[in-house]
């Protein structure tokens, strides 16, 4: 709900509501029903060394049908030699009593559907308003350790768009595991070594000796984008960058490469940096692929496969006996020319993350990266240093396509060949951009309508979410005009009308938060956060066009406002979640054509 002194001149809180209890409802029943179980063993209804089956709690798909619904009395039927129906009535008259439970029916073939009562829904309301901001967010992780590497893009140009869902799936991973009680890391794995440093090198080497495409001596395999004709004449002009609390300065000197390789990543890293913060992604730890050969790393992580005999060598070159782990056929690690093939570096980086007490370690990648984690996995599995055989953990996104007009967009102006991020955030938004590119589960298929994310109106979702969100702030502001004011607690203390389908949906939805939150973290798929938080943004919108607010009748108008104030404090929570802003205040035109804040 609000916070203390928010609008203070309209609002009092005469104390703050405790939480009488923190156990879910879901939880709650489910022990419930496991003491109903206990009593028709104790009665001899069920044999007395029958094991707990394990049946299911769940929401009913038909709201109608109650508030949740359980197959305990399925599970029983053949242990009791009973039908279904029958035990499911020996069930309920075996239950202990609870305030909770208003209603239990049977239904069907012998399920039990419960409806809550009035108390329980009055006690949820003041959960909302009593843990604010804390609501939805639970201590599963236990405070261990997870490390979430994402975004991860070689220096050598601006982010794409496709870097954007990386950075917006990871971020959110992030957001929603420390929401579990996950001591989170947030790490970016920078590939600063290798044939895309030289090539980028040598791009700017030709843009500073003048060069450009078309030009004798250009090789089409350079970047062509116009951003390297700028890094170049930074390193010319003899500018300082600042990266890692460290200054590189331009030689100026176009002859001489290992000055303009350092500069020029340096370069593009300050760029990247600049656009994940315009994005609000920001990370704890930036790791160096090339500090992984300088500080003896790949070779410690050879060594070890060597040492543990999974490796041979044939052909002149090493290697790693990756079928004995599960891949498809052995992999090449050194080549008979001595370097290392670029799945090496990946398992010693890997290791370190092990190594730095990462109880998970989550990579999200593009899904063009699918062909190396196994190899990946078994270099792991072969180290024989007690990583568990799921670790680390991937989430692979599909790509994404740039719509406007209708149209395909295909490529920047300034990287030459493809979308940038810093194109998507400087047209709709970094809101828009977040939101759209988390809307949809990793692995699908991605349309991102620039004219969709652009639009003020109710089909654009990150927008109806947060108009939604600014609503009751409006109401309050009204209040405030017309010298009415808001007490919390009498509004917390009116009965709720549980009979109105409308009042009972936004009720659901909300009690429904700390599951999304929980099973978005088991999945690792924060699309759930935004399907969920469109679903509470149109119960409340039915319930808000149902229902006058400005009303005089105190306490009809404390009751609404303090069920609207719940959903401010729930969708506030989402909106966390995914890194999107939740405004107070926005406009937009009524069907009269007024502009109404």
């Amino acid at each position: 709900g609000p916070e203390p002194g928010m609008l203070s001149a309209t609002m009092t809180d005469r104390r703050n509501p405790a939480l009488t209890r923190k156990i879910p409802v879901k939880s709650q029943l489910r022990a419930l029903i496991e003491q109903g179980i206990a009593n028709l063993r104790a009665q001899g209804v069920l044999p007395a060394d029958l094991a707990t089956p394990d049946f299911v709690v769940e929401r009913p798909k038909d709201r109608s049908h109650g508030d949740f619904a359980t197959n305990a009395a399925m599970t029983l039927a053949r242990p009791a030699k009973s039908n279904p129906r029958a035990i499911a009535q020996a069930l309920i008259d075996a239950l202990p009593q609870n305030d909770d439970i208003g209603a239990i029916e049977i239904a069907g073939p012998g399920f039990l559907n419960f409806r809550l009562s009035r108390n329980a829904w009055q006690r949820q309301l003041r959960a909302v308003h009593a843990e604010g901001a804390r609501y939805g967010r639970n201590a599963s992780g236990r405070g261990r350790v997870a490390g979430v590497e994402y975004v991860s893009a070689n220096p050598t140009g601006p982010l794409h768009v496709g870097h954007g869902r990386a950075a917006a799936i990871g971020d959110c991973i992030a957001r929603v595991l420390d929401a579990n009680g996950w001591a989170v890391k947030r790490e970016f794995y920078y590939n600063d070594a290798g044939v895309q440093i030289e090539n980028l090198t040598k791009s700017t080497q030709a843009r500073a000796r003048g060069l450009g495409p078309g030009s004798e001596g250009w090789s089409e395999d350079f970047y062509q984008g116009h951003y390297i004709a700028d890094v170049a004449k930074a390193y010319l002009d003899g500018a300082s960058i600042e990266v890692d609390g460290q200054v590189i300065t331009g030689a100026r000197d176009p002859e001489n490469t290992d000055e303009i390789r350092r500069f020029a990543v340096a370069y593009l890293r300050r760029e990247q940096n600049l656009d994940l913060e315009a994005f609000r992604v920001s990370f704890d730890v930036y790791y160096l692929e090339s500090s992984l050969y300088r500080d003896g790393k790949v070779e410690e992580a050879v060594r070890e496969l060597i040492a543990h005999g999974h490796t041979y060598e044939e052909g002149g070159a090493l290697w790693l006996k990756s079928t004995d782990f599960g891949d498809d056929k052995d992999r090449v690690m050194r080549k008979s020319d001595g370097t290392y093939t670029y799945f090496v570096p990946d398992v010693a980086y890997h290791l370190t993350k092990w190594q730095r007490g990462y109880e998970r370690a989550i990579t999200e990648l593009g899904a063009d990266h699918h062909g190396s984690l196994a190899r990946v996995k078994a270099g792991l599995q072969a180290l024989d240093c007690g990583i568990p055989q799921g670790w680390p953990e991937y989430v692979l996104h599909q790509m994404v396509t740039v719509m406007r007009d209708g149209e395909t967009v295909k490529f920047s102006k300034r990287a030459g060949s493809y979308v940038t991020l810093r194109d998507l955030i400087d047209e709709t938004g970094a809101d828009a951009v977040r939101w759209f590119l988390i809307a949809r589960k990793p692995d699908s298929q991605l349309v991102f309508d620039i004219d969709l994310a652009r639009s003020q109106s109710l089909d654009n979702p990150v927008y109806y979410v947060q108009l939604s969100h600014a609503r009751t702030f409006g109401v309050l502001r009204k209040m405030a005009e017309r010298g009415l004011s808001f007490d919390l607690e009498a509004g917390l203390s009116q009965p709720i009308d549980i009979a109105d389908p409308i009042v009972r949906d936004v009720l659901i939805d909300l009690s429904r938060w700390p599951e999304i939150v929980e099973q978005a973290g088991i999945d690792l798929e924060p699309h759930q956060i935004a399907t969920y938080l469109v679903e509470l943004a149109q119960a409340f919108q039915r319930y808000y066009n149902a229902n006058i607010f400005l009303v005089d009748d105190a306490d009809t108008r404390n009751a609404r406002l303090a069920l609207g104030f719940a959903v401010q404090r729930v969708l506030a929570n989402g909106l966390e979640l995914l890194g999107v802003s939740a405004p107070e205040e926005m406009f937009f035109a009524d069907t009269d054509g007024a502009e109404t804040a």
